[in-house]
């Protein structure tokens, strides 16, 4: 297809694609540029909205016509908003017996804030067919405003979109490594900020994967079982290594949901635990040594010698610490078995799969671009924020790279991993046997 008949949508999606993919881009500045594209992508998506309604049929649909008169290209236009200047694809339409004309680009539509309207209140109030209709009333005019059945056609796409994500099969996928993670959002009036887990993966191929998103109540056992058992329950199989935060009831549900896998502690928040135990003169000290705990000499491979070579500097970690820091060296050895996990898996995986940061950079965006609005209001609007910048964030997130020699050492992790799940099945079976 050439380039002059792709819908302007799908190149304004082309571009935010590719600035997720590139790797040299600083994340702030990113997502900044991706709100811009997004603006541009919902009032494009509204405009194309408006032609299909016009001629009653999509972009290359054939058949019976409800109305004469064809699609004819686009000439561009400039919309000028409070914040900055977006550039559109005005639709034109040729062969029709009335003049198509767009009610969103109506009289001196471009010096109003009908864009921020617009994006107010489609994504942040989680594009309701009302809250959209009503801002764009209140910005434009009533005589200005998008009919009602426009703005079902767009806020039914992006439903379909994310329903039909959170229910899309996941047999197909098979993972190494699991990462789940939790944020709190304030959602429903008069309640406290609630969490809101996410899941993504590392496959067996290298390649990272957005896998869920979902509310809970709380972060109890319960609840963490049920958001993971609804990916199991589309066909997720069990991974090598799960990583998560030090939250109880997550780490009881991957434990319950997951038995012969293997956990791993977050390392980035166990140190901020350990640091809240530790005098603000000292803390800089403490940090280094927690962190060289785990920075292990090149010649340390992985497996029992990385693991016992890691025990024996929590050890030396502790004896320095403990004397002035008893709770902030407890801190350390008590969890130390989950604080190691990832030294069995190969060594080039180590800085990747220690901690939870990847995801908990996006939702520390995403909380700075709420935090205007105090409260968002419910909970499916904040699940299709989040969705809509992790979607788009996920198409940039860089895998591991995998070689020959570390797929064989997490294929021996794995077969590992069967025979201890398989063990007390057959000692049952053969105790059975003899009885």
């Amino acid at each position: 297809m050439s380039k002059r008949r792709i819908a302007s949508t799908e190149r304004i999606r082309e571009q935010i694609d590719v600035l997720f993919a590139d790797p040299e881009q600083e994340l702030g500045a990113m997502l900044e540029e991706v709100a811009r594209l997004s603006v541009r992508l919902v009032m494009q998506a509204a405009l194309e909205a408006e032609v299909t309604e016009f001629l009653g049929r999509e972009r290359y649909a054939r058949g019976e016509r409800s109305r004469a008169g064809s699609r004819n290209g686009s000439s561009p236009l400039t919309v000028k908003t409070t914040a900055w200047a977006v550039e559109l694809a005005r639709p034109k339409v040729r062969g029709s017996l009335v003049r198509f004309s767009s009610r969103l680009l109506g009289k001196q539509v471009t010096k109003t804030k009908a864009l921020e309207s617009l994006v107010i209140a489609g994504w942040v109030r989680g594009l309701s067919d009302r809250d959209i209709e009503a801002a764009l009333g209140e910005a434009l005019g009533r005589e200005a405003t998008v009919s009602r059945s426009t703005v079902s056609r767009i806020c039914e796409t992006v439903k379909v979109e994310f329903d039909a994500w959170r229910q899309r099969d996941l047999s197909a996928v098979e993972l190494d490594y699991l990462f789940v993670d939790a944020s709190h959002f304030r959602m429903h009036p008069g309640a406290r900020s609630e969490p809101v887990l996410v899941a993504y993966g590392i496959t067996t191929e290298g390649a990272a994967v957005f896998l869920h998103l979902d509310g809970v109540a709380a972060e109890s056992t319960d609840a963490s079982v049920a958001f993971l058992r609804s990916m199991v329950a589309r066909g997720l199989r069990a991974p090598l290594l799960m990583i998560c935060d030090g939250a109880p009831g997550l780490c009881d549900a991957l434990d319950q949901v997951f038995p012969q896998s293997r956990r791993q502690r977050c390392l980035v928040h166990k140190a901020r635990n350990v640091l809240a135990k530790v005098s603000h003169d000292d803390q800089d000290a403490v940090k280094a040594d927690f962190w060289g705990i785990f920075s292990l000499p090149d010649e340390i491979r992985p497996g029992p010698a990385a693991l016992a070579q890691a025990r024996c500097r929590a050890e030396t970690f502790a004896d320095t610490w403990r004397k002035r820091y008893p709770s902030a060296a407890a801190c350390v050895l008590d969890d130390l078995d989950l604080l190691v996990a990832h030294l069995a898996f190969p060594r080039e995986h180590w800085t990747r799969v220690r901690h939870t940061n990847l995801i908990e950079r996006t939702f520390g965006e995403t909380r700075r671009r709420v935090k205007v609005i105090g409260r968002l209001p419910g909970e499916r609007s904040c699940l299709s924020l989040l969705w809509a910048v992790l979607d788009r964030a996920a198409h940039g997130w860089r895998g591991i790279t995998y070689t020959p020699a570390h797929v064989r050492h997490l294929q021996t992790l794995r077969h590992g991993a069967q025979l201890a799940t398989q063990q007390p099945a057959l000692l049952k079976e053969t105790a059975q046997t003899a009885a």
